[in-house]
Order: C-alpha cells, then sequence, then structure tokens
C-alpha cells in the first residue's frame, strides 16, 4: 500500500509565500477551515470570500500571530463580482466549502440543485480570474460538484485536469479513526487507502491492504465499512438537526491543502487519495476516481492504480463504478444543458 502522507506539522520553517482563498468562509466548514490554514506557515496571504461574514472572520483571524495577512471580501449586493475577482486575483490555491450543509434524511445527492449552481458560479469566476489555481472541492455532492467545475473550466478554455481536485480526505481520516477504535491502536499510525468517490456506497476502504486484514472479517468488517461510507449520517442526527460534518471536514480540507502546497514546494512522496480526471476506469465511461495520487510543482504528478482486492472489495468497487457513473454524468450535464 502506497504511504499517504499524515498532517504535516506546521512550523515556522521557512517556505514560498503561497496565496490561498476560501470560498465560502463565513459557513461551518470555511471558518474552521480558515483558522487551520492560518496557522500554516506555508499560506502568507489568505483571503476569505462569502456572502455575509468573510469580514469578520477575517479580522478575528487577524490577530493570530503567526506570518500572513488574512483578508475578507464579502459582495455589497448579490450582483456584485468585483469582491470575488478580487479574492481570487492571482491565488495559487482556492479551496471552495460553499454550499448548504446536509440536514437529517439528506444524502449528499439530495443537495445537489442548491449546490451545483453554487459551484457552477465560483468555478466561472474562478476560470476568469484564477485560472491557474489549484481547485480543492469540499462543496457536496463532490461526485458531481468536480465534474460541474470541470466543464465549466473547459468552456472557459483553461482547465487543467492536475490542478482540479476532489476533497475526499475526510473518508481517509475516519478510516484510520474508526480501525483504531476496533484495534485499539494510535489513529495516527494507521494508514488506510480509500478510493472510488466521496458518497454512500462509492466509498471504498481498502482493509484488505492493511495491516489489519486478517483481523477486522465478517460482520465486524461490514459495520466498518458502513461506517466510514455513511459517517457523515452519524454526525448529522448527533447534531439533531444543526448541521453535518463541519470540524473533522475542515481538519480534512486543511490535510489536503497542505499536501498539495507540500507538493508545490518539490517536497517528495507527497501522497494522497483524491477525487481527479483519471485515467483508471475511463474505457467504462468513468471520467473522475479517487485513488491514491503523488502531488508535485505542477499539482497531480502521478495517479496511482487501486491494487489487488478482496472478492468484496472486487463486488463493492462494481457498485461503486455504477453509482459513480451516473453521479458524474449528472454534474457534467448541469453544465452543458444550461
Amino acid at each position: 500500500m502506497l504511504r499517504s502522507i499524515a498532517r504535516r506539522q506546521f512550523s515556522s520553517t521557512a517556505f514560498n509565500p503561497y496565496k490561498v482563498t476560501v470560498l465560502g468562509a463565513g459557513g461551518g466548514i470555511g471558518q474552521p477551515l480558515s483558522l487551520l490554514l492560518k496557522l500554516n506557515h506555508k499560506v502568507t496571504d489568505l483571503r476569505l470570500y462569502d456572502l455575509k461574514g468573510a469580514k469578520g472572520v477575517a479580522a478575528d483571524l487577524s490577530h493570530i500571530p503567526t506570518n500572513s495577512t488574512v483578508t475578507g471580501f464579502t459582495p455589497e449586493s448579490k450582483e456584485s463580482q468585483a469582491e470575488l475577482a478580487a479574492a481570487l486575483k492571482d491565488t495559487e490555491v482556492v479551496l471552495i466549502p460553499a454550499g448548504v450543509p446536509r440536514k437529517p434524511g439528506m444524502t449528499r445527492d439530495d443537495l445537489f440543485s442548491i449546490n451545483a449552481g453554487i459551484v457552477r458560479d465560483l468555478a466561472g469566476a474562478i476560470a476568469k480570474n484564477a485560472p491557474n489555481a489549484a481547485i480543492l472541492v469540499i462543496s457536496n455532492p463532490v461526485n458531481s460538484t468536480v465534474p460541474i467545475v470541470a466543464e465549466v473550466l473547459k468552456q472557459n478554455g483553461v482547465y487543467n485536469p492536475k490542478k482540479l481536485f476532489g476533497v475526499t480526505t475526510l473518508d481517509v481520516i475516519r478510516s484510520s479513526r474508526f480501525i483504531s477504535e476496533i484495534r485499539n491502536t494510535d489513529p495516527t499510525t494507521e494508514r488506510v487507502t480509500v478510493v472510488g468517490g466521496h458518497s454512500g456506497i462509492t466509498i471504498l476502504p481498502l482493509i484488505s491492504q492493511t495491516k489489519h486484514k486478517s483481523m477486522i472479517q465478517g460482520e465486524t468488517l461490514d459495520k466498518l465499512v458502513h461506517r466510514i461510507q455513511f459517517g457523515g449520517d452519524e454526525v448529522v442526527q448527533a447534531k439533531n438537526g444543526a448541521g453535518s460534518a463541519t470540524l473533522s471536514m475542515a481538519e480534512a480540507g486543511a490535510r489536503f491543502a497542505n499536501s498539495v502546497l507540500a507538493g508545490f514546494e518539490g517536497e517528495r512522496d507527497v501522497v494522497e487519495s483524491t477525487f481527479v480526471d483519471s485515467p483508471l476506469y475511463k474505457s467504462e465511461g468513468i471520467e473522475f476516481f479517487a485513488s491514491p495520487v503523488t502531488l508535485g510543482p505542477e499539482g497531480v504528478e502521478k495517479i496511482h492504480g487501486i491494487g489487488a482486492l478482496s472478492e468484496k472489495e472486487e463486488e463493492m468497487l462494481a457498485k461503486c463504478k455504477e453509482t459513480l457513473k451516473k453521479n458524474i454524468e449528472k454534474g457534467q450535464k448541469f453544465v452543458t444543458g444550461n
């Protein structure tokens, strides 16, 4: 199994200065995500955009003594694009947690009708103002929103598949945590490859490739896989409708952003699972797929295969691909049909 980068410690070591923009910085994910990025010394220019609240979040974070400036951007009217353009100008990494959160009983796919339009419009602004930026899509449903961004960038003639990522890191960190609870181990030492997509049965944790494959079997394995696939429901229910997985998602987004920046820095062996334009199953009509990816100065450096699977995982993969293909096509048709 390929080694995945655990969360790197943020230190005062000198890095190249990077400009990072968060679109949706005033929300439940956006605020803690912005805090974690403020603590990352690779980020020296942090721009926060939202329809409301971004300037307040920026003012609050600006009091934290790290070597970065924080600026908030909020449009004076819904029609104004000037603030969004300013937040994106010359930025190198854009994170998109914008959109509505899940409520009890909602699946990620239920969010599509609302979040698809938000992501489409933000992608258009990125195409015009930051065409060379790495784009990290957090807004759900990721299986559909990443293809939406890709289609918008293609329409604007600036699509670079090496710099478009669906952030699936939450599935990875959940896997590490949940396995550690079963096996009574240190979760920071658990390495789990998660492939496929980022919704329900499209999430495929490869338990057979972990050091616990012979110890986690039968009903225990079934419950573990289900918990990883539907961990978001656990949080939504625990919050009694008051929110979804915001804090853990913020940590996942910050970790992946840090890995992207580490790749930009030229660090070696920076490997994360992420949902990207992938050749793995393109012959089957599946244009995007999450698998381990080596990150480098230009973004995606190498897309790795998923390795040998157990018989059960092969069955899960078949179901994953069937659903994933529909999710991707739904996102593509949202743009091409409008």
